[in-house]
């Protein structure tokens, strides 16, 4: 009897998706279709190689012959098959004990990529990173190995997504922010995809981005690469080029998008299409100058996950389109009468004139009396006439016999501007010793989105273990200013809270009463504004729920913070 494999089993518990293939729905267009065209791969990709094709050889390997409704360790109910490619084959399943949804890689135990497939799974489980796809289990059995993985059914692929059309700006920027800060982190820990299709990258409702198919899809391939992060540096810049212009960078026609012109070159996806935001085009020619193109506007190349990181962190964010609200109905007058309503009223056909009795003879005494109430209300009416546009119109200046200045146009007031942060600590007011990580604090606002400032891991419930309200980080921004927003971005989605002291503190507070909350959001980037500016000189980012870590306990982890004032 084999040994299961002890590196990750049941670490989430959410279903998931194929990073292989797509689910049923979008199997047909980068599914069994796309994985058969394994042998085409667009010119122009990064440098790759798979194991069946040394020799110009291609092998004959037989997936294994299994059925819907078998059962792999008694636990995991086979569903539908949506791929069987080169000896292996690829399951939508179900996991009877915790009754959910997963995906299953199955191929024989003899098969030559076989050590390397569960290689890879264990390794990628080990990462535990929420922003890829988890290997849940990986398994020898029975003279078959399969390496068990979340299955993910409220995502959309990147294929899907692109055949709609090019993605928004915000959206093309939120992709490459996420995938090339998750593959950074992945390249530290030594692993690389190799397989950046369209089809590996999911979207939620909520915006987020995950990754799937992280080692193992090149694994179940053979495929390798001499230099793997330029390999997925340029995979991520082609994924930007594609989500700007609906156009694969290269000349071969993939993924269900169209390639460029034969001849061209590759040509910055502003000259591609009209209306691409400059910066995330130059973005895009940076990632892909691997290949000998050269970057824009004499920009260095991006070689790394980590320098594309940073180069995304450096430009100007990408703000969200304004939200369109519809035109309001117009009003319509509805005349209202005793007895009559909501009923419309016909106009009479017949007008009846009725005989007006003759008007009784005014005395002399009552004409005199109307004639001088005329007149009283006549001249008052004047008075008031006269008093108004003495207040309403200019009058000359009595001592330079000149108009008075018009007053100026108020001027608009200056864009907030990052500001300086002097130094910060970690805030703990219910903890023992009152600490969380205190040496990675300056980590969460070094400019660098690959670093990051920890809270300790709490068990069983996202709300700290219901053992504290929450944790933070308190700024010091050097004296007193005007704090008009703070920027925060997250591992994982991350319920924070903006609070600041009052004007006037001078020393950093101890207690959570020392602050006023301004400000509540949820996500992985955050732009937390007060209701108007506030001045202060103590900020404090106090987490109040925390992700999901890669130990199935929970875990806030803080990229990058920006205050802007």
């Amino acid at each position: 009897m084999a040994e299961r494999s002890t590196a990750a089993v049941d670490v989430a518990d959410n279903s998931g998706d194929d990073p292989l293939t797509a689910q049923a729905d979008t199997a047909a267009t980068d599914g069994v279709a796309e994985e058969r065209k394994t042998a085409e791969e667009p010119s122009g990709a990064p440098e790759q190689k798979a194991d069946e094709r040394k020799n110009g050889e291609q092998p004959t390997l037989t997936a294994p012959e299994l059925h819907s409704g078998h059962k792999l360790a008694r636990r995991y109910r086979l569903e539908e098959c949506v791929t069987r490619l080169d000896g292996f084959s690829s399951w939508r399943a179900v996991d009877e004990k915790l009754r959910r949804a997963v995906g299953v890689h199955l191929l024989p135990a003899d098969h030559p990529r076989a050590r390397s497939v569960l290689a890879a799974a264990r390794s990628a489980a080990l990462l535990g990173d929420p922003r890829f796809v988890q290997v849940l289990d990986a398994v020898e059995e029975n003279d078959l190995v399969y390496v068990v993985h979340e299955w993910l059914p409220d995502t959309t692929e990147l294929t899907a997504l692109l055949a709609d059309g090019p993605l928004q700006a915000h959206d093309a920027y939120q992709l490459v922010t996420q995938v090339s800060q998750a593959m950074a982190a992945a390249h530290r820990e030594g692993l690389a995809h190799l397989r950046l299709t369209p089809s590996a990258i999911l979207r939620s409702s909520t915006g987020q981005y995950r990754i799937r198919g992280l080692a193992v899809n090149a694994a179940l391939r053979g495929i390798t690469a001499e230099r793997p992060q330029r390999a997925d540096t340029e995979a991520v810049g082609a994924l930007l080029y594609a989500s700007l212009t609906q156009r694969w960078p290269y000349e071969n026609d993939a993924y269900g998008l169209s390639g460029l012109p034969k001849g061209v070159g590759l040509i910055p996806p502003d000259q591609v299409r009209a209306g691409v935001h400059r910066g995330l085009s130059e973005i895009a020619m940076r990632a892909l100058a691997n290949d000998g193109a050269t970057a824009s506007r004499q920009e260095p190349p991006c070689t790394t996950p980590d320098e594309l990181a940073k180069a995304v962190a450096a430009m100007p964010r990408v703000k969200p389109p304004e939200p369109e609200f519809p035109a309001p109905a117009e009003y319509q007058r509805t005349t209202y009468q005793q007895g009559t309503y909501g009923r419309p009223q016909p106009r009479p056909m017949v007008t009846q004139t009725l005989p007006v009795p003759p008007a009784p003879l005014e005395s002399r005494t009552g004409k005199a009396l109307k004639w001088a109430v005329g007149a009283l209300l006549i001249a008052a009416l004047g008075l008031g006439s006269w008093q108004i546009a003495d207040r309403l119109l200019p009058r000359d200046n009595p001592t330079t016999n000149n108009p008075a200045p018009a007053p100026q146009a108020e001027k608009k007031p200056e864009p907030p501007k990052p500001l300086t942060i002097a130094s910060a600590v970690d805030f703990d007011p219910f903890g023992d010793d009152g600490r969380e990580s205190p040496t990675d604090v300056p980590k969460a606002y070094d400019g660098d989105p690959a670093t990051y400032w920890q809270t300790m891991d709490y068990r069983g419930y996202s709300k700290f273990g219901n053992l504290k309200d929450g944790v933070g980080i308190i700024l010091d921004l050097g004296k007193e200013q005007e704090v008009d927003s703070v920027d925060v971005s997250f591992l994982g989605q991350t319920s924070v809270e903006l609070r600041t002291a009052a004007p006037g503190t001078s020393s950093t507070p101890t207690s959570l009463d020392a602050f006023t909350t301004q400000a509540e959001e949820t996500g992985s980037q955050v732009a937390l504004k007060p209701a108007k500016p506030v001045t202060t000189r103590y900020v404090l980012v106090w987490l109040t729920d925390l992700p999901a870590s890669e130990t199935g306990n929970y875990r806030g982890k803080v990229t990058e913070i920006k205050v802007m004032g």
